[in-house]
């Protein structure tokens, strides 16, 4: 990975088990990170309306990934939270998918710009008081630094994945596969590669990213709630 790149917040590649991957990273002292989902006309779905959404602020943009599991509209199904806004609540319902593969989790972020990825069921009253922003997404992939316990070494299916994992209150890693993994081998590389303790999936098959810098813009698939990370720290931390 282009390690000057990365610090610099834009995207680097890596190559982890024979497979490549495309990992970001936000760093809470240089740069401001938030959840997107809506425009003047409802969830925006593409990183086309979300370019016309920020306007000027586009050039600030160091890069956008789909994030968090959505409904058919593409509004959230767990917890979704905007400048200290719950949207939606915590989801610990039973239910298909990959959302429901206990322990799912969520990422989330608190005003001075810290980050953590925590199960679902760890949610509680302390971690709702002092987030700002949050998405809820499942399963889980690293927990505690073990892998999630439903997730074989390296079964099929095999998919284009991305989600984020933690690797300190101040540190993300947001990774997209650049082809087709299976979950062991996306989970090994937040734990292995990037040594995040904890990591959550966002999604499979409409994984998408927006890279500025290296004019890479996923389209054709429809998302629901969008993380975006700016350069500049957030205000707290640059006053």
């Amino acid at each position: 990975m282009d390690r000057e790149a990365v610090v610099a917040g834009h995207c680097g590649t890596r190559s982890f088990e024979g497979s490549s991957f495309t990992a970001c990273r936000y760093d809470a002292r240089e740069h401001e990170i938030e959840l997107l989902l809506d425009d003047g006309q409802g969830p925006m779905r593409s990183f086309d309306r979300l370019e016309a959404k920020l306007g000027p602020r586009r050039e600030a943009l160091l890069f956008a990934m789909n994030a968090g599991m959505y409904d058919e509209e593409g509004r959230p199904i767990g917890l979704y939270e905007e400048q200290g806004r719950e949207r939606h609540g915590i989801n610990r319902n039973d239910g298909p998918g990959n959302f429901h593969m206990k322990p799912n989790g969520v990422l989330t972020v608190t005003a001075d710009g810290s980050v953590a990825v925590v199960a679902s069921d760890e949610w509680d009253s302390d971690r709702a008081r002092s987030s700002r922003w949050a998405t809820q997404s499942g399963p889980m992939l690293v927990i505690h630094g073990e892998l999630h316990p439903s997730i074989q070494p390296n079964a099929p299916p095999l998919n284009i994945r991305n989600g984020v994992g933690v690797a300190g209150a101040r540190t993300a890693w947001f990774v997209i596969s650049d082809e087709p993994v299976s979950f062991g081998r996306f989970a090994r590389f937040f734990r292995d590669a990037l040594h995040c303790p904890d990591a959550l999936f966002f999604d499979g098959t409409v994984s998408s990213l927006w890279d500025p810098a290296a004019q890479r813009g996923d389209s054709g698939y429809e998302f629901g709630p969008i993380v975006a990370v700016f350069r500049g720290a957030p205000a707290s931390e640059a006053d």
